[in-house]
């Protein structure tokens, strides 16, 4: 079963009784706010859009109840797999608020086992998490598609026979390519899912993932701004936890 899929199951109990209450689609994330206070966020994906429209004129979310929405995530669209991963984040803001800090990342390499010489492949590039890498001594390779960086070919090809690491950005939700990235790994490779849009639950990723560090909105007003006005990651973790789940 697709990680996706698991997602989906895993939330239905929680979305039971819950409406969204608030639906912001911004240029550089989505935000989803709920009935009960709970909010998450998603990137948004890159709409190759023909029209004015991006989202059909029949499709409004707002009021709806959580479990009907719930399946976008399974949805062949990215932006609809994005509002679906931001109402996940958001039915699940509670018990992600009780998880550990980690705003330097200093856990998750120590756990990742991140040390001089480590070879370290990046699917997405977090150039903050890069410098911090290199400083250990690890050894950094990485590819981007949305910012034209790194050759995938080489890069897949590394990834089964070098990697002693694998950092994944969450957007591979989004643009549906996460099973398959985990699928060509060697089952060695010590995997983090990490970034804003982070589902941080255990049961989907617990077979292949090792680690998942994620972004818990504290300010739901200030994250809901900085959304509507097109910030990207660093403004909405001044008002987020930078969080961390070990499976």
């Amino acid at each position: 079963m697709g990680i996706c899929k698991q997602l989906v199951e895993s939330m239905q109990e929680q979305a039971e009784g819950r409406f969204l209450e608030n639906l912001t689609i911004g240029l550089g994330y989505t935000a989803v706010y709920t009935d009960d206070g709970g909010i998450g966020v998603a990137y948004t994906p890159d709409s190759k859009k023909g029209e004015c429209s991006v989202l059909p004129p029949n499709e409004d979310y707002e009021g709806r109840p959580a479990s009907e929405v719930l399946d976008l995530l399974l949805s062949g669209r990215d932006l609809h797999r994005a509002i679906g991963l931001a109402l996940i984040n958001a039915l699940n803001h509670a018990q992600a608020q009780k998880l550990p800090e980690d705003r330097d990342n200093s856990i998750m390499f120590d756990t990742l086992g991140i040390d001089q010489g480590t070879k370290v492949a990046m699917v997405g590039h977090f150039a903050p998490i890069v410098a911090r890498l290199q400083e250990r001594g690890a050894q950094v390779e990485f590819v981007d598609r949305g910012k034209g960086l790194g050759d995938e070919l080489q890069f897949s090809e590394r990834l089964d026979s070098w990697a002693e690491v694998a950092i994944v950005t969450s957007t591979s939700i989004i643009n549906n390519t996460l099973d398959d990235l985990l699928t060509s790994m060697s089952n060695d490779v010590r995997v983090a899912l990490m970034g804003p849009s982070t589902p941080l639950l255990k049961a989907p990723f617990q077979e292949n993932v090792r680690l998942l560090a994620g972004t818990v909105p504290m300010d739901s007003e200030a994250t809901l701004r900085a959304v509507r006005q097109a910030k990207g990651t660093p403004v909405i973790q001044k008002f987020s936890k930078k969080t961390l789940l070990v499976l």
